[in-house]
């Protein structure tokens, strides 16, 4: 089997994630960045905020905004989880274990973090 790069798996991993974004959640970030870390995965998405949520996080009510958004954030990444779960595996042949993620209301940051059954077999070619 072909081993590909560290850095290429990461690439990989990242534009999974903006295809995720565009497709099931309907904005792609600004810029996404991905890390492989011993059996862990780091994506770190910017500007993932859609117009309609930065009205609410400049609203009155910002904090209740902010709120809502990440509960919103978080139940859709829960019913999208299987999808992003099948594609960290399709990359790295290995099965996730868990997903943690968190947003930023305040600055459209957005992280995600896959853990992972064992370490992924790479070469750093």
């Amino acid at each position: 089997m072909n081993m590909q790069s560290r850095r290429e798996k990461e690439r990989e991993i990242s534009q999974a994630i903006i295809r995720f974004e565009k497709e099931f959640m309907g904005r792609g970030p600004l810029e996404t960045k991905s890390f492989i870390i011993e059996d862990m995965v780091l994506v770190r998405l910017k500007n993932v905020l859609t117009p309609a949520e930065m009205k609410l996080t400049e609203s009155e009510a910002r904090e209740r905004g902010r709120y809502l958004i990440k509960q919103v954030r978080q139940e859709l990444i829960e019913r999208g989880r299987p999808l992003l779960d099948a594609v960290i595996k399709d990359i790295l042949g290995v099965e996730v274990v868990s997903l943690h993620t968190d947003i930023s209301a305040k600055t459209g940051e957005r992280v995600i973090v896959f853990t992972l059954a064992r370490r992924p077999d790479l070469s750093d070619a």
